[in-house]
């Protein structure tokens, strides 16, 4: 999960002051024509909006002249942001869709290469397991080593405690009331189906997944423990079933309940067929 740290001093590479002035611009990962300005973060992009800073350089580090190419190319990440495959996820992204905007600089800033592998090891696992490779525009052999300028990996003393992330997501707090309050619910939900998650909530990378994933609201800032406590299990254990509660918004599917499901697959079909008989009131 990304952690959010305004002083230059952590968040980048600096060089010594007294090298401040042979500061030079990166080379862009796909180069423009453009020339490189500064540009408040628009709302409208979702990935990087309130990341920490509000100036962005344009065209960013993937070669998008205008905020609005950089919006509609960043929406695709968002999923994968929503995976937590690694806490640097966003960092990495915002870097090159969002590049942060230094005025002592003429152009944007680059990741480092550590970053970028940190990141591609932790989710390309995950990326693969639903077909999707690390993308060449991402190659980390395009990023600097770490001798110049550039955005590190977060360090284990940036991070914040157990305690400091704890927030659990509202689809998730209620593990206490369980199957009561899928009962509750159900007639309320747009979308509602037992499922088997193996690794992750979504079920895919990019676009296609916009439209069959369920999306956990603030996913990036809040933890899951139904989802998480999975990850302690040994590998030869079955994946546990989950319920699920959704309720469509604006073309998604925002997660409103998620349960796991503590007993066998016998009891959880009972369970859903006692659901399926259920008569809902005309709403």
């Amino acid at each position: 999960m990304f952690v959010c740290v305004l002083s230059f001093a952590l968040v980048f590479a600096v060089p010594r002051a007294s090298d401040t002035a042979q500061l030079v611009a990166p080379t862009l990962v796909f180069s423009s024509s453009v020339r490189s300005v500064c540009k408040p973060i628009p709302s409208t992009l979702s990935l990087c909006h309130g990341i920490g800073y509000r100036q962005m350089r344009v065209p960013n580090l993937l070669g998008h002249d205008t905020l609005r190419e950089a919006q509609q190319q960043s929406a695709a990440w968002l999923p994968l942001v929503s995976k937590l495959c690694h806490r640097d996820t966003k960092k990495f992204l915002c870097s090159l869709f969002a590049p942060v905007c230094l005025p002592e600089l003429t152009g944007p800033v680059s990741p480092c290469r550590s970053l970028c592998e940190a990141v591609r090891d932790g989710c390309v696992p995950v990326m693969s397991a639903f077909g999707f490779p690390w993308p060449e525009m991402f190659n980390c052999s395009r990023f600097p080593r770490g001798t110049e300028l550039c955005i590190p990996p977060t360090e284990e003393h940036e991070m914040r405690t157990a305690e400091e992330v704890s927030v659990i997501c509202d689809a998730c707090s209620l593990a206490a009331e369980g199957e009561t309050d899928i009962q509750e619910n159900f007639c309320h939900s747009s979308y509602g189906k037992d499922k088997l998650i193996q690794s992750t909530l979504a079920e895919g990378v990019g676009g296609a997944m916009a439209h069959s994933a369920l999306w956990l609201q603030d996913g990036g800032t809040c933890t899951c423990p139904e989802q998480t406590d999975k990850k302690k299990e040994g590998n030869g254990s079955r994946p546990p079933w989950y319920l699920a509660l959704a309720q469509a918004d604006e073309g998604r599917l925002v997660l409103t309940r998620l349960v796991r499901w503590s007993r066998g697959e016998k009891e959880l079909r009972k369970f859903i067929r006692a659901l399926l008989r259920h008569s809902c009131p005309a709403l």
